[in-house]
């Protein structure tokens, strides 16, 4: 199965804050799925050379079907192109930078009756649109509820055609997150209750609350009263008051008289202007009692990780200590080499022992290395080092041999970029997109030997580099004169699904 960061990877090459903010808006559209009764697609403008008279190509890249109503598209709709018969009204969005609403047409049976186009802004572009169809069969007396979930699900998608939502802070790091049907309540903006749903009134008398309603009360003081731990209740109450003056609300889980809630308070800021929140409310007392039985297998995952770490924390000690002791100076090198390599293989271990998944964030693994790198240079201290830009973050099957390629090349060109007592700067520049990764490894030193071939250099290091790039990470390697002096080794990384086929 294709993930939305594959699709992007063979369709478009939006840059990588684009391709951030689209994943956060894929992670909040189930809400808007449910608040709005429809399937909701994303659809981007592809990078193909074909020009088209009525604009750039349109492909649809995810689907989220509503939990609170039938679907519009009984097919899946991913890998759907734009047609002037069907959802033309989506290039429209996407050319003119607005909202676009098509009119109801109840004797069309084959289309959906409500037909919406949201232009997803970033950064003060648009990079795609999202599409909210009804089924026609979603056709009856509106209830209070559906009211209310439609009146959000509208302000929402205005907020996401200004590129306020969802912001970066709302990407919280916590994976579940409670849905509209587990129980809504619609604030105005003093925090009064407008409207409580069902399931969130169910929510809070388990919670403790003795009145039948909770309409017309001050959210913010009843939960506190509620909620056990003090502290708990302080910060449910403060992240309440905080939403309704703008600030990004979060989701927090909260114990009270024995149960085990889930809250998150969204903010809503539609054109600028306050207009209250929402908070999304689920009792997951039963669940949390699930996954107690879990934490113990994810420490033991963590815990092997540490040790694997250790041991080999352990092996570069070995050799360091041999390095020590040797009396020939070639030998020491290449003791301190591989001290280097395991220790680059240990950190990354180090991290993973750190994580609750099998990811990377590289940048922090590259920023630990990089005072390792300088301490076991055979150059002199006058040799500086910096990182531009963002690695991101890996699985850890690939996130292993490239930290080994990254260490390698900057290694390479601490030692053989300056001459001995020659002052210089080494600096990594990391750009990362939807389909490529790509670094440069740049150093102001003497440059390359007019010799010099990557393919025919017989020095370990790089012959380890060049098995690493081509075999465990699909890329491409060049090392050149730099423009100005110096010397730029160039990486290019594939990411996606480019990158696993050739895997």
């Amino acid at each position: 199965m294709s993930t939305l960061s594959d699709l992007l990877a063979e369709y478009t090459d939006l840059p990588g804050d684009a391709v951030d903010h689209l994943q956060r808006v894929v992670g909040e559209w189930q809400l808007l799925a449910d608040l709005s009764f429809a399937d909701v697609l994303l659809w981007v403008p592809t990078d193909q050379d074909e020009a088209v008279a009525s604009g750039p190509e349109l492909v649809c890249v995810a689907q989220c079907r509503p939990t609170t109503a039938p679907t519009a598209f009984a097919e899946d709709a991913v890998g759907w192109q734009v047609s002037a018969d069907r959802h033309s009204h989506v290039r429209q969005a996407l050319t003119e930078w607005r909202i676009v609403r098509l009119p109801d047409n109840p004797q069309d049976t084959e289309t959906p009756v409500r037909r919406e186009a949201i232009p997803v802004r970033c950064n003060g572009d648009v990079i795609a649109v999202l599409s909210r169809d009804t089924n026609p069969a979603q056709q009856r007396q509106s209830s209070p509820l559906e009211v209310a979930y439609l009146d959000c699900a509208a302000e929402l998608c205005q907020m996401i055609s200004e590129g306020t939502f969802p912001t970066p802070e709302e990407h919280g790091e916590i994976l579940s997150s409670p849905r509209a049907g587990d129980g809504f309540i619609r604030l105005d903006p003093d925090g009064t209750v407008v409207y409580a749903s069902p399931n969130a009134l169910s929510a809070y008398h388990r919670m403790g609350l003795t009145t039948t309603t909770l309409k017309g009360r001050d959210l913010a003081s009843v939960t506190r009263t509620l909620v056990t731990d003090p502290f708990d209740a302080q910060d449910v109450a403060t992240d309440i008051r905080e939403a309704l003056a703008g600030k990004a609300g979060k989701r927090m889980e909260v114990e009270a008289r024995g149960a085990i809630v889930l809250l998150r308070t969204l903010v809503l800021r539609p054109g600028g202007q306050p207009a209250g929140a929402v908070v999304l409310i689920r009792d997951v007392t039963e669940v949390k009692r699930r996954d107690r039985a879990l934490l113990s297998k994810d420490a033991t995952i963590r815990e092997i990780h540490h040790r694997v770490k250790n041991n080999l924390q352990t092996v570069a000690a070995l050799l360091r200590l041999q390095a020590r002791r040797t009396q020939h100076d070639e030998v020491r090198q290449a003791l301190s080499e591989s001290v280097r390599r395991v220790t680059s293989i240990a950190l990354v271990h180090d991290i993973l022992s750190m994580s609750v998944d099998e990811e990377v964030n590289l940048d922090e693994v590259v920023d630990r290395l990089v005072p390792i790198m300088a301490d076991v240079a055979v150059v002199n201290s006058e040799v500086q080092m910096r990182r531009i830009g963002s690695f991101g973050v890996f699985p850890a099957e690939r996130a292993t041999p490239l930290v080994m390629v990254l260490t390698e090349l900057v290694q390479n060109a601490f030692e053989h970029g300056f001459e001995p007592g020659q002052a210089g700067t080494v600096t990594l520049r990391a750009a990362r997109s939807a389909r490529w990764l790509d670094v440069v490894i740049h150093d102001d030193g003497a440059g390359l030997p007019e010799e010099f071939s990557l393919e025919k250099s017989d020095s370990l290091g790089l012959q380890i580099v060049r098995t690493l790039v081509s075999a465990e990470l699909a890329g491409s390697l060049t090392i050149r004169p730099a423009a100005g002096g110096g010397t730029d080794a160039e990486l290019r990384v594939p990411l996606g699904r480019r990158a696993s086929q050739r895997i």
